[in-house]
This record gives C-alpha cells, sequence and structure tokens, in this order.
C-alpha cells in the first residue's frame, strides 16, 4: 500500500494500492501478473495517446479543430481500466478518454473524422470535437453536461443484470462530477440494486479551475462510497499495474452478481482542462514538480527497460509510427466534405413529421450562406 494524499504528502489514515514500486519491482500482493507482451501493449497504447495528444493541440492551435479535451498526465488511469475490461463490459466515457477508446477499437480515422466533423464522422458533425462514439466496441456517446454518464451507466448494467447477460459496465467522471445529481442516482441505484457498475473517477486534482478539496469536505472522494452500501478504494492513478488490479477485481465483483464498487484514482491533470483553458491563471507551475516526477509513461518505460522489454529504437519507431498514421488520417479527415445539410433532420424520428419535411425543403430551397460554417 502507499499512504499519500493528493499533494505527494504522507497520509497514514488513507491507504492508496500501489503495485510499481521506486525500485521498479512489483507488489505481490496486488500484482495483476502481466504478461510481458500485455505490459508492452499498455505502455505503446499510453506513448501513443500522449503522442496523439500533442499534434491534437497542435491542430487546434494552428485552426485546423477547434477544441481538444487532452488525458496529459492522466494515461495510466485511462488505459489501465480499459486494458482490465472484457469484450462483452460497456464503457462510458466523460470526454478525456480518447486513448481507451482507441485501445478499445474505435479507428485512429473515425477518431479524426470526429475531430473534423466531417461527413464521415459517426454523429454527422453535430458533436463538439472529442464527443466519439464507438457503439460497436461497445464504447458509448459523449455529451457535454457534467455526470449525465453515471446513470446512464447504471441503466446499462442494470439492463445486464435483468436480461442475465454476464458484462459489466465501466463509467468514467472527474472529481468535480461527484457533485452532481447523477453522481448520487447513480451510486445510491446501483447499491440498491447490485448493479454491475464500475463508478471510476479520475481524481486529477482539478474541475477545470476548482481544486479538489473545494469540492468535498470528506477526506476523499473513494469513501463516499459507504453512503451508498458498495465498496471504494483508492488507487496510484499513474501505477498502470495497480489500476489494472483494481480494475479486474472490481470488474470480478460486478460478474459475480456482488453489485457496484467506486474507484478513486489519484492522478494529476498536467496541462489545462482543454484548449479552451488556460491553467496558470489559477495554478502555479510549482504544484505540477512532484506529480512530473511520477509521470505514468516514464514509470512504466523504466519497468520494460529494466526488463530488456523496451529501448531507445522503440521509441523511435513508435512515434514514427504514430506520426505516419497521424498525418495520413488528417489528410483524408481534410479532405472529406463536411455533413449534408439535410442530415440534420435525420436520426429524430422514424418517418419525419410534416412540419419537419417542410423545413427541410424550406432549407434547402432557400438563399445559402457562403460556407458550410
Amino acid at each position: 500500500m502507499l499512504k499519500t494524499s493528493l499533494n505527494g504528502a504522507e497520509n497514514h489514515d488513507l491507504d492508496v494500492v500501489q503495485v510499481l514500486r521506486e525500485d521498479g519491482t512489483l507488489d505481490p500482493e496486488h500484482d495483476p501478473k502481466l504478461s510481458d507482451e500485455n505490459v508492452v501493449y499498455i505502455h505503446r497504447h499510453m506513448v501513443s495517446t500522449r503522442l496523439l495528444d500533442e499534434r491534437l493541440v497542435a491542430l487546434q492551435r494552428q485552426g485546423r479543430i477547434g477544441f481538444h479535451v487532452g488525458s496529459v498526465g492522466e494515461e495510466a488511469a485511462i488505459l489501465g481500466s480499459t486494458f482490465a475490461m472484457g469484450e462483452l463490459d460497456w464503457l462510458l466515457p466523460c470526454y478525456r478518454e480518447f486513448g481507451g477508446a482507441l485501445m478499445r477499437g474505435l479507428s485512429l480515422q473515425r477518431f479524426l473524422d470526429n475531430m473534423f466533423g466531417n461527413r464521415n464522422d459517426t454523429v454527422h458533425g453535430r458533436q463538439m470535437p472529442d464527443h466519439y462514439t464507438c457503439r460497436e466496441k461497445r464504447w458509448g456517446s459523449i455529451s457535454s453536461p457534467v455526470g449525465t454518464q453515471i446513470t446512464q451507466a447504471v441503466g446499462l448494467a442494470w439492463a445486464a443484470k435483468l436480461s442475465k447477460e454476464r458484462s459489466s459496465v465501466l463509467v468514467y467522471f472527474g472529481d468535480g462530477a461527484t457533485s452532481s445529481c447523477e453522481f448520487h442516482s447513480g451510486l445510491n441505484f446501483a447499491g440498491v440494486f447490485k448493479t454491475p457498475t464500475i463508478f471510476f473517477c479520475r481524481n486529477n486534482g482539478w474541475a477545470i479551475s476548482v481544486p479538489a478539496d473545494r469540492q468535498t469536505a470528506s477526506r476523499t472522494f473513494a469513501e463516499k462510497a459507504s453512503g451508498y452500501g458498495i465498496p471504494g478504494v483508492r488507487v496510484d492513478g499513474n501505477d498502470v499495474f495497480a489500476v489494472v488490479a483494481v480494475t479486474q477485481k472490481a470488474r470480478e465483483r460486478a460478474l459475480n452478481g456482488q453489485g457496484a464498487t467506486l474507484i478513486e484514482a489519484l492522478t494529476y491533470r498536467m496541462g489545462g482542462h482543454s484548449t479552451s483553458d488556460d491553467p496558470n491563471r489559477y495554478r502555479p507551475m510549482a504544484d505540477l514538480e512532484p506529480w512530473q516526477k511520477r509521470d505514468p509513461i516514464e514509470r512504466s518505460r523504466e519497468y520494460l527497460v529494466k526488463k530488456g522489454l523496451w529501448g531507445d529504437a522503440d521509441d523511435a519507431a513508435l512515434v514514427l509510427e504514430v506520426e505516419t498514421q497521424f498525418r495520413e488520417a488528417v489528410r483524408i479527415a481534410e479532405d472529406t466534405p463536411p455533413p449534408d445539410l439535410a442530415s440534420m433532420f435525420d436520426d429524430v424520428y422514424a418517418k419525419p413529421p410534416w412540419h419537419l419535411e417542410e423545413q427541410r425543403a424550406q432549407l434547402l430551397g432557400g438563399p445559402r450562406a457562403p460556407s458550410q460554417h
């Protein structure tokens, strides 16, 4: 167990599950016993996610996309938990988990199509960038309102239980969402009806500019679980082995009919809330220093290097691979035309009512703006 608080200071009252030790060895008590192949697989996805983050921010700064929500510093929490879930399980994201969606099977091209909102975008350009979905991989859609995915996840889990499907549902949210009505409603229902739900709270220190210590008077977010009759666990969110371990255990409980679990993953948002946010206005740079030393990618890389499973050549090859795939996906996404204007009337009614048909005709027959935007 690691005994720590969010800022890295010692706290002997609150245990945090940790597996990867400072010397690069694994704590046998919580070791998820991942194969070398799987550790390399997860590490590659973590690095790829970081590289894509950097390139997407550059695209936004160039004015080629309008928005991006990054995950720098939170890769282990996202990729470790995604890896621990099975094919039949549903995952409902917040909006910072694009790396998990790509690991799950969302193609890079479809992801970039969403970032540009073009004709091939799964949501037809009706959502902001980073509001993707991949139903065929049981990855839910994203909406901006805080916490709405929590009750949706409980509904999916309740449906799985009623239909006797052996699956569970993991839902991501930040520390800010614990103050939402959906958090209370979701955990209360899950506790009463023992739904197979994994509530995964990424406690990254900030809800945009509101620090975590202004979000709640409780010592931790995990301890809120006891009020709903479910277990809560804190985990080092920058230790990918620990994240896999606690998520696997929560999933096992869910599949065995023991109900929900609340996981609080301690991590840190190293960048802004999004490309629309300037964290330097409310957060001193010195706050980043202890977390830079606990960078999840550097920690997994050191582990792999010590085992002779990774090196500088692997880094270089992966950068080239991601860069090549990214450039090609961006080229295709930018060359793809925007969604058909008439498509805004689709997917609402099985048979559009007369007044919508009339409005569609007026729209298409009326004067056109000089641009589709």
